[in-house]
């Protein structure tokens, strides 16, 4: 779509609560919390460009130009859907895949990958860590082989007790009336209706009278008798004992064992494998503030050349109780929904995901909705109703992510699940569009500094100018990516091709909403930069004659050292 009219663009910026009209924008210097934008119209000879930019500059002396060579990394996949259904077309929300026995083969995870999957998520309660490495090392391969960009992610186990063995490879059925006995004691194969626990000293304080929880509610018992630290029960309420089940305590509806450290000493031996295998995100369990985030953050910038980002996953009460502080020291947030159902009361489940959710958007942190998303195709091959009605809400509530547990590691139809994640998201973010439900979203003021503070009114004003105006694309060019997640937080129509040099954050990109990152070599040649983005984007057949594209930039000249620059552009294609 091109726009050239000036009358156009006073709407657009009349619109805007950062932009003052009466100042007659176009052409004048306007006030923005505290700093100066000097919005300047220029009219172009080249065809190719809109007659607006809006810069924001202090203390500016001016750029440098060089000749730069710019090899534009494109995700395979992005690139077929971009070809197949357009800018518009594009799927907004991230897909996590968990990576298990069902799909851990080369075949496996390169159809995952072709299929949507954004970020590998390796469970370290499961499996060795050489079948860790082999299963990383296999998405590198795709990744540097195949043209496939799929981020990894480990999640630690945690200090949480569960089963060590149950005598069965699978699953059992625990029958109500039957009695168990759970022991630390190791043994030697299997013995009937008894449980090894993985923790020596899982039974102390427990009492009789107290309830025993499997795996969130797949099964209940109550404690009938202390036999040293051993504890006999009795199943009250029958279900699935699978293998290396979480096991929980209550007493008069609240848990009745703590003192457990966030992190073990197997996690933190976890930890180091994650740093010596260059994952991207490692997702912390049972996070109960916010001190714990920060002590994994501290020693992952001690342990690991590369920026590992940390995402704090909320399955506890005292992670509700102390969820703002989490959010803000983590660089991302899990809702882990299926440990979270167990503290919480199940109808609170859906508004404690809204709330999470609203929260990290307003704190720019990516936010990922998990657990029991379509819990059915671990064993059907189409999901129920009500698991498709559940996805569309987180998609609606706009998370950056879905992701599948069960359903893919273990599950007889991953494919398929993932493709339904795929369509149900697809399909909602096209409603919310046709709605027009974005321009309902509200965010408060996150920068302290008035660099920040610039960046951020930009990256607002440039989403509503996207979105007012109708470009097909935004693109940002970005040395750390902070400015791609500003215009995220903000939810835009258009999708977001995310420049950048810096590996690392491409790789944390991944998981924020609309962002497609793309590894570049920029410089500080802006004009430069976007001239050989187009035409690498264009040679490739994915833009054509006619396309708006608004660009954004945060790249400070590296002679600039105490300089901020920032600009709007919109630009057609010829």
């Amino acid at each position: 779509m091109a726009v050239s009219s000036d009358s156009v663009l006073q709407k657009v910026f009349a619109k805007s609560p950062t932009f003052d009209s009466s100042k007659k924008v176009l052409g004048k210097a306007v006030g923005i919390s505290g700093g100066v934008i000097s919005c300047n119209e220029r009219k172009l000879k080249s065809e190719d460009k809109i007659a607006v930019k809006a810069s924001a500059e202090a203390g500016l002396k001016g750029l440098k130009s060089y000749e730069v060579n710019l090899d534009l990394g494109f995700d395979v996949v992005a690139e077929r859907e971009l070809r197949e259904k357009g800018f518009l077309g594009i799927r907004k929300t991230k897909l996590v895949c968990t990576i298990g026995p069902a799909c851990c083969s080369l075949e496996d995870l390169e159809r995952l990958a072709m299929g949507g999957m954004n970020v590998a998520r390796l469970n370290m309660c499961h499996n060795t860590r050489e079948w860790h490495r082999d299963v990383i090392r296999k998405i590198k391969k795709l990744n540097e082989e195949k043209g496939f960009f799929v981020s990894v992610m480990i999640d630690t186990e945690g200090s949480l007790i569960h089963v060590v063995d149950h005598g069965a490879p699978s699953s059992i059925k625990a029958e109500e009336g039957s009695v168990w006995v759970f022991t630390a004691k190791k043994f030697e194969g299997s013995r009937p209706f008894t449980v090894q626990a993985n923790y020596e000293r899982f039974s102390e304080g427990i009492m009789v009278g107290d309830e025993l929880v499997i795996d969130g509610g797949m099964a209940k018992f109550e404690v009938v008798e202390r036999m040293g630290n051993d504890l006999r029960c009795k199943c009250t309420d029958p279900g699935l004992f699978l293998p290396l089940a979480k096991l929980s305590f209550w007493r008069d509806g609240k848990l009745s064992y703590h003192g457990l450290p966030t992190l073990s000493i197997k996690d933190w031996a976890d930890v180091d494998f994650g740093v010596s295998e260059g994952v991207d995100f490692i997702a912390m369990s049972f996070v109960n503030d916010a001190n714990s985030v920060k002590n994994l953050k501290n020693y992952l910038s001690a342990k690991s050349s590369k920026l590992i980002r940390v995402l704090a996953k909320i399955e506890t009460l005292e992670s509700l109780q102390k969820l703002e502080e989490i959010v803000e020291a983590s660089d991302g947030i899990m809702v882990a929904r299926g440990d979270l159902g167990v503290e919480v009361p199940l109808e609170q489940i859906p508004t404690v995901q809204e709330d999470v959710t609203r929260l990290c958007r307003q704190l720019n942190k990516p936010v990922i909705i998990a657990s029991q998303l379509l819990e059915s195709m671990v064993e059907c091959p189409t999901p129920t109703r009500a698991e498709v009605a559940d996805v569309s809400e987180a998609v609606r509530q706009y998370a950056d992510a879905l992701m599948l547990s069960g359903e893919s590691a273990i599950g007889l139809h991953g494919q398929k699940a993932l493709s339904v994640l795929q369509m149900v998201s697809s399909r909602m973010e096209l409603w919310s569009h046709e709605e027009n439900r974005q321009g309902a979203l509200h965010n408060s003021q996150l920068g302290n500094t008035l660099s920040d503070c610039i960046a951020e009114e930009i990256c607002n004003c440039a989403v509503q100018m996207a979105n007012n105006l109708g470009v097909d694309a935004i693109f940002v060019y970005t040395k750390h990516g902070e400015m791609a997640s500003l215009l995220s937080r903000n939810r835009p129509y258009p999708p977001i091709f995310a420049f950048t040099s810096d590996n690392n954050a491409r790789m944390a990109l991944n998981l924020q909403w609309g962002v497609i990152p793309l590894l570049v070599d920029l410089s500080d040649d802006m004009e430069a930069n976007i001239s050989k983005t187009i035409d690498l984007i264009r040679t490739k057949g994915m833009i054509k004659k006619g396309d708006a594209v608004l660009l954004v930039s945060d790249l400070t000249p590296t002679h600039a050292t105490s300089t901020t620059f920032q600009s709007i552009q919109v630009k057609t294609i010829v």
